[in-house]
């Protein structure tokens, strides 16, 4: 699931990983850096009282699916504060990005990413949010190439952009 902020597309994706199976896993990519971004978590598990099991993976992404593979549906949320998290540890956002296509062949249960479309409004003024929207939009990219299905969410709702 893809979109902007606030679009609905983590509400989709856990409806959607839920009616594959329950309890689903959620693969929590969020650090807590600030009050908002604490008040934003908590809105996320407020909504996700059963039916889950969470699991927290800042930087170690592969790990975590490769970990939790074994049946139980598994939601992402998301790419987009995960890449966040390689940048500030300024890790190698190619090889990661490499290393994350290369395991989804090898997972047998399903797997559901969330993620931001960033690039889709003014050009940045800094050079460090220009590399994070390339960054983004490149890796949204290779995830939608390897996955089966890609949705667009805006406003609440999802169009399928994959397959046509």
């Amino acid at each position: 699931m893809t979109g902007g902020a606030r679009s609905g597309k983590s509400r989709l994706a856990e409806n959607q990983a839920l009616s594959l199976g329950s309890p689903a896993i959620y693969i929590a990519t969020a650090r807590i850096w600030d009050a908002e971004t604490q008040a934003r978590v908590e809105e996320h598990r407020a909504r996700r009282l059963t039916g889950w099991r969470d699991i927290e993976a800042p930087l170690d992404l592969v790990g975590a699916l490769r970990d939790t593979d074994g049946g139980a549906p598994r939601l992402v949320d998301c790419l987009t504060m995960w890449l966040t998290n390689l940048m500030m540890e300024n890790r190698d956002i190619e090889a990661e990005a490499e290393a994350l296509i290369g395991c989804l062949p090898q997972l047998d249960a399903p797997v559901i990413f969330v993620t931001n479309e960033v690039g889709m409004g003014i050009v940045p003024e800094n050079a460090l949010a220009r590399r994070f929207r390339d960054a983004q939009g490149q890796l949204n990219q290779k995830i939608a190439a390897v996955a089966d299905e890609v949705h667009l969410v805006t406003c609440g709702y999802a169009l399928k952009v994959k397959p046509q």
